[in-house]
């Protein structure tokens, strides 16, 4: 996992900006190709770039996050002709969701070409006398050339035996941050040792995204499209993942973002934890009645989309365990459309594999658009919206403590085992949940093989849950502290039967 979460490194910087940016062109702009032509001499200025050696190198980084964060796709996937940097436009230029897949996106001016897998010795190298990592090298890779130390490379089979005993910690083992955050392997190298994504295996869990040091992964935006809806004068109701408290900083309560929402120009605000409050007593059900009683191997939560795809396309054989409850997002879009068929829908959350999920053919998710915290607080900075100087007009009361717990790793899983308590006492509960893809692997892997029959199995891509996600803002500790106090705040903790 990568430890950048939460820290406002110029790479986030960046990305903010440009979402800032974009919001802005929707806002504002009165000749839309032409503003955003000049975006890049606006973001990266000629006398000083922050980031990179070259100028020009910085501005077609930003041009391809331009595009993305605008829905586009980027300009060099057509090789041999790429383009203006608006080419696309007008396809873009609509009021409702725009989605070209694929959603994760690797800027190739962008990767760094790190090494994917490499061991190597540091200047800490004191060329002892014991040489030990050249005594455990089973490949006799390692040799002593001027009193230090040398790994030959070609010999090297990256066993790591040297790393763990030298004993002044002097070799380093290089990985790149994107691969190692991926759980499904999705991260290749291209020609030239760049990273692309095999969109085959990829899940859209975004945390290759977040782990870049470098900012070349970049998700698609709809930003745009949903502040061209809000412009278009329908009625646009926003749903709130609960991770979403403390997001937008230390002061603001849930109440006064419910009311910052109404000023950006939504109509009503939502708690997607309504829709985990009725998957939870329907999964409660399920378990007591299909796992409980035998019928059932185990049964597999599906509110993350990430950790049902990897289920879906490496376990094939769990695609009945899986359960058929519709997620809180869905589930809370349906009850907002069944109170305001009129309206659109916004899911407002912490995570890139939603915008998937909406736009997914077999099940009609009722979700018109799907954007992040990050992106969310671009459009505020757009719109000048201070969130700490917001005074709270709304309530934030819709969700039980069970389904507001969905934002953390364990939560789900947690609060079925809640309802069952109280609505199935007597039942015996066997939980499980997995966090990371790597982890979710293993655990299906167990399932597969008999060791976790009888068991509720709930699976979280990003490790830390849905506060964990590629779209949120503050670090993960501090979410699950925020996340736990908006739980206990809830005035029932569990929702009522509706047996």
């Amino acid at each position: 996992m990568s430890n950048m979460r939460g820290i406002d490194t110029p790479v986030r910087k960046r990305r903010r900006r440009v979402f800032k940016e974009v919001a802005n062109l929707a806002f504002n702009s009165t000749n839309l190709k032409d503003d955003m032509e000049a975006l890049p001499y606006e973001i990266v200025d000629y006398e000083e770039t922050e980031y990179l050696e070259s100028v020009y190198r910085d501005r077609a980084i930003i041009r391809e996050m331009i595009r993305l964060a605008m829905g586009m796709s980027l300009r060099q996937e057509k090789r041999n002709h790429p383009g203006h940097l608006t080419e696309g436009l007008e396809e873009s230029n609509i009021d409702e969701k725009y989605y070209e897949p694929p959603l994760m996106q690797v800027i190739p001016s962008a990767c760094n070409a790190c090494p994917e897998h490499h061991y190597e010795i540091t200047d800490s190298c004191m060329g002892c006398m014991a040489h030990p990592c050249q005594a455990v090298c089973p490949r006799g890779a390692i040799s002593m050339v001027k009193g230090r130390s040398v790994i030959d490379q070609d010999k090297c089979i990256k066993c790591g035996k040297c790393k763990d005993v030298c004993p002044y910690d002097a070799i380093c083992h290089k990985e790149r941050p994107c691969k190692k955050a991926c759980g499904v392997n999705a991260i290749k190298s291209d020609a030239r040792g760049r990273a692309i994504i095999d969109n085959d295996m990829c899940v859209s869990c975004g945390q290759c995204m977040v782990s870049c040091p470098f900012g070349a992964i970049a998700d698609k935006s709809q930003i745009f499209q949903l502040i061209r809806a809000m412009q278009s004068g329908r009625k646009i109701i926003a749903q709130v993942a609960p991770a979403f408290v403390g997001q937008f900083g230390p002061k603001v309560t849930p109440e006064m973002f419910k009311t910052a929402l109404k000023e950006l120009g939504f109509a009503d605000v939502y708690e997607t934890a309504i829709g985990a409050d009725l998957g939870c007593m329907a999964e409660a059900e399920h378990y007591v009645k299909e796992v409980a009683s035998g019928k059932q191997a185990f049964a597999l939560t599906s509110c993350c989309p990430s950790w049902s795809v990897m289920a879906k396309n490496l376990f094939p054989e769990t695609i009945d365990k899986i359960s058929n409850e519709l997620t809180p997002m869905v589930a809370t879009a349906r009850i907002i459309k069944a109170e305001h068929p009129d309206a659109s829908v916004v899911f407002i959350g912490p995570c890139a594999s939603k915008k998937l999920e909406a736009s997914r053919r077999t099940i009609r998710s009722d979700v018109d658009f799907v954007i992040t915290f990050e992106e969310l607080t671009g459009m505020f900075e757009a719109k000048g919206i201070l969130l700490d100087e917001i005074k709270a007009m709304d309530q934030m009361q819709d969700a039980t403590g069970a389904g507001r717990g969905y934002g953390v790793a364990g939560g789900v899983a947690s609060a079925i085992e809640d309802c069952i308590k109280k609505y199935y006492p007597g039942t015996e509960v066997h939980i499980e949940h997995a966090e990371s893809l790597a982890e979710c692997k293993k655990m299906l892997l167990l399932a597969k093989a008999g060791k976790k029959n009888g068991c509720l199995i709930e699976g979280m891509a990003c490790p830390g849950g849905c506060i964990a996600g590629a779209g949120t803002n503050i670090a993960i500790p501090q979410a699950a502290k925020e996340v736990q106090r908006f739980k206990s705040a809830a005035e029932k903790q569990v929702p009522e039967s509706t047996c």
